[in-house]
């Protein structure tokens, strides 16, 4: 028996004896927010993937991982799967900050925050954007100024994902105001849970309010928990934009969420709303975009497959743009596709006459548009492809 074959059916032994069955199928996905209770097997599931390690199966031992070599990985991936396991741990932490302290952190760093993050201990919110620096991220103006061994923070960050749930937030602020924009710009580790940082609900079109604003008022922060050296925010904050688009793009390796994409829904919904004759779908037009969708998906799934066979001990480069966006519309294309068989059961809201899946659907459909802003815009990675993957002149 070589070692790949001793592996799974290791690895596929241990999972059937200690995988809860309430942490298969749907429901709890943890993220590492303390303030969101865990149901007692989520708990469980997490405790025991994080004791072996795979919360973060390709991170180092020392740091909480299972230093799963690059053809392991996918196989764990395959045995998640059988099972219907759900992700022990996903998020900030474990996707974005978390690879970002790996690769760049010092070792003292490392050891203090890496091992929590594994653990699921705290969830994270990104402090990027603000009102007036989005896709022009050099032009933020939350500064954060160093008083003996810490710094104030002051500004304030728009679009933080989940942050009124979240314990810590990674935040690029200026650090040397009088530096050109890109060389002033430092990343930092705040705590939230100080009256210096209020979170307020920016609330959508969909109705939910995943984002927020959130405002920094005489914050602190530790002065060495500035990741990858003062006023190098703006190279640190880019390769955590990689990680984090290759986490949109699903062929992000740090976590175990990567790569467990399922196959498409859409056909079998669609099919609820358009009559079938003779074993296809009886409106042409429907039935080819269903089919062009299918195939664009099916290229996508194979193709993040290979990204993460070839990158899975290793960080992502630039075609985590290209798999980013393409995911991104893919998945908005479905969305139209499904609401456009629908028909009028497409536009469900609250009122009665709607089931609840068709509710779903559209709210789904609203808050999806938001794939190609969240991670940086479509023109942005239709600009990192042109000149990174495809090598055109500027």
């Amino acid at each position: 028996m070589n070692k790949t074959e001793k592996f799974r059916n290791e690895t596929r032994t241990w999972l059937e004896e200690n995988c809860p069955l309430g942490a298969r199928g749907d429901g709890q996905i943890p993220w590492g927010s303390s303030k969101i209770n865990l149901n007692a097997d989520s708990k469980l599931w997490l405790e025991r993937m994080a004791e072996r390690g795979w919360t973060v199966p390709t991170w180092p031992v020392e740091y909480g991982g299972a230093g799963l070599d690059k053809d392991l990985y996918p196989i764990l991936i395959d045995e998640l799967k059988r099972i219907n396991a759900r992700t022990p741990l996903t998020g900030r932490g474990v996707n974005y900050i978390g690879p970002t302290i790996l690769e760049m952190g010092t070792d003292e760093q490392k050891a203090r925050w890496l091992p929590g993050i594994a653990r699921g201990e705290g969830g994270w919110a990104m402090g990027y954007s603000e009102p007036g620096a989005g896709s022009d991220l050099a032009s933020l103006a939350c500064k954060a100024e160093l008083n003996g061994d810490h710094y104030i923070l002051n500004g304030r960050k728009v679009w933080t994902s989940d942050a009124m749930d979240c314990d810590y937030i990674f935040v690029l602020a200026r650090t040397n105001p009088t530096a050109p924009q890109h060389l002033g710009i430092s990343l930092i580790l705040v705590d939230m849970a100080q009256t210096g940082v209020e979170v307020t609900p920016v609330r959508l079109l969909s109705g939910a309010s995943p984002f927020n604003e959130t405002n920094f008022e005489n914050a602190i922060a530790p002065a060495n928990d500035v990741i990858g050296g003062v006023d190098n925010g703006w190279t640190v904050g880019k390769r955590l934009l990689q990680f984090e688009r290759s986490t949109h793009a699903g062929i992000n390796t740090s976590g175990s969420q990567g790569g467990r994409s399922s196959d498409s829904p859409l056909p079998g919904q669609v099919q609820q709303y358009s009559p079938v004759v003779n074993g296809q779908l009886a409106d042409a037009s429907l039935r080819r975009r269903l089919l062009n969708h299918q195939i664009a998906f099916t290229a996508q799934r194979l193709t993040q497959k290979r990204v993460i066979e070839e990158t899975a001990a290793s960080a992502p480069g630039f075609a985590s743009s290209a798999i980013k966006l393409s995911n991104a519309l893919i998945t908005q294309e479905g969305d139209e596709i499904l609401v456009a068989a629908m028909g009028t059961q497409g536009i469900g809201w609250g009122a009665t006459g709607f089931q609840v899946h068709e509710i779903d659907a559209t709210r789904d459909w609203l808050k999806q548009k938001s794939l190609t802003i969240a991670g940086g815009t479509k023109e942005v990675q239709l600009n990192i492809i042109a000149k990174r993957v495809l090598g055109l002149p500027d």
